[in-house]
């Protein structure tokens, strides 16, 4: 017979869910893991994995029609192969797939196929009709893209779904929504040869991000030919004989945008809903359900981790999130999350990528203590590395308290921003100073030096400025 009580139940099996049932196995509890869909979840299936394939297919697109620049002949003529892209794309998610259910297997994790729903007293009602019970129970069930009635989805209008995987290349794109999703659709749209153009209700693009970063990336969308409206809304749509008219307003002025596809990218809404919660002390807040540090609900025995539990909504924030949860629950030694201590990176060209404060916000910070701020900025243009690559537009801006020498924040825009905010990641966690910083030698030739030189900056001592 199945097994059906266990030391510990997770429900969703994506970023949070899986990583907490390894973390639980490794502690040796017994695990079971209820997933109604994809092992993996969004992010692996159809989210953060398969749009790096598709940024990455654009990137190596781009390269081939700047060979010549680099001494390379023969490649200026390459085309975008939408088909074999989306192909790709997702047989590296599959793989994934592969790989998470192989780590299942690997550590025990026993694995069921259903739709969960909290049943009392530490019981979990499949929809299969098996009923689990374990003394905990974590909620991993992730989020799903944001509505819009103006703009309801369909063969026309896509959430990423139908984004992540085109029949053909539209003329014309209208991607709703700047942040981290939109901007990645549009720069991948755009190098594949779509019309984009990319709009938002605030007053810049990458709103969560420095406003400074959030210029230079609009100053770099516009260069590639991507159209940016801010402070714009979507009113109302109206499918034609070929496309989507979209009714636009902008600071009290309407218009009609004709476009052959619209890609709706505002924001995410927890997966709350058919779990049961109606009869618990759970508490759920805007779609989110309400956990203290440690990641517990409002009903004893009953967790929820990961986009369910709110911002911010990122993989690694649910991930880290799970292996708290499960470490907590076992008795170990946990310390709470730090959501200014959490990178976030957007993989647009060029890419993004922060940590911590942003400039208007640490001046903010300080001024109730009537300190002051020190910013050191480093273009990538003084960096040799950068130069050789061809890759030398780009900023390092970091933030610092001047008194106590505490890094508040750091931002990154370029093609490499993703692999380069580590380095502020681990100096945050370390809790390092800017004289920590100063005395760390980066490797020569490196994009790294940025970060170094930054530092300098923000005192005086850049030494490449």
């Amino acid at each position: 017979m199945t097994k059906t009580v266990f030391d510990l139940i997770i429900v969703g099996g994506g970023p949070g869910g899986y990583v907490a049932a390894i973390r639980g196995a490794q502690l040796g509890m017994s695990v079971a893991l209820v997933e109604r869909a994809e092992l993996g979840g969004i992010c692996l299936n159809w989210g953060c994995i398969p749009t790096k394939a598709l940024l990455h297919s654009a990137t190596v697109l781009r390269a081939c029609r700047d060979a010549a620049h680099y001494g390379v002949t023969g490649a200026g003529e390459a085309r975008p192969d939408l088909g074999a892209m989306v192909a790709r794309s997702r047989k590296v998610a599959g793989r994934l797939g592969q790989g998470v259910a192989h780590l299942m297997k690997k550590n025990g994790v026993t694995v069921f196929a259903a739709s969960a729903k909290l049943a009392g007293s530490g019981r979990l009602a499949l929809d299969t009709g098996t009923t689990l019970s374990a003394k905990h129970i974590i909620l991993a069930t992730g989020a799903r893209a944001r509505e819009l009635p103006a703009l309801p989805v369909g063969e026309r209008i896509w959430a990423y779904r139908q984004a992540l995987a085109p029949a053909e290349i539209p003329k014309s794109l209208l991607v709703v929504g700047a942040g981290a999703i939109g901007a990645e659709f549009a720069s991948f749209y755009r190098a594949i040869g779509a019309d984009v153009t990319l709009i938002d209700m605030t007053p810049e693009i990458l709103p969560q991000e420095d406003a400074e970063i959030s210029q230079l990336a609009r100053k770099a969308f516009e260069k590639q030919g991507i159209r940016v409206l801010t402070q714009c809304a979507v009113t109302g749509s109206t499918l034609t004989a070929t496309g989507v008219r979209v009714s636009l307003a902008q600071q009290g002025k309407q218009t009609d945008l004709d476009v052959d596809r619209v890609i709706v990218a505002a924001g995410i809404v927890g997966n709350v809903e058919g779990l049961g919660l109606e009869n618990t002390r759970v508490k759920v807040d805007k779609t989110h359900i309400v956990t203290d540090a440690q990641c517990r609900t409002g009903e004893p025995g009953v967790y929820a981790i990961g986009d369910v539990a709110g911002a911010p909504w990122l993989a690694h924030k649910a991930s880290h999130e799970g292996v708290l949860c499960v470490e907590a629950i076992a008795g170990l030694p946990t310390h709470a999350i730090d959501p200014l201590r959490i990178p976030a990176c957007t993989y647009s060209h060029p890419q993004v990528a922060s940590i911590g404060m942003t400039e208007a916000r640490a001046r903010e910070h300080v001024k109730h203590s009537g300190g002051e701020i020190r910013v050191g900025k480093f273009t990538f243009a003084g960096n040799g590395k950068a130069i050789a690559m061809g890759e030398d537009q780009g900023l390092v801006k970091t933030v610092f308290d001047a008194k106590s020498g505490e890094l508040l924040g750091a931002h990154i825009i370029h093609p490499e921003a993703s692999e380069l905010i580590t380095g502020y990641g681990v100096a945050a966690s370390l809790e390092a100073t800017e004289e920590d910083l100063m005395q760390t030698i980066f490797a020569h030739p490196t994009l790294s030096e940025t970060l170094h030189e930054s530092v300098l900056s923000a005192f005086g001592r850049a030494l490449h400025a």
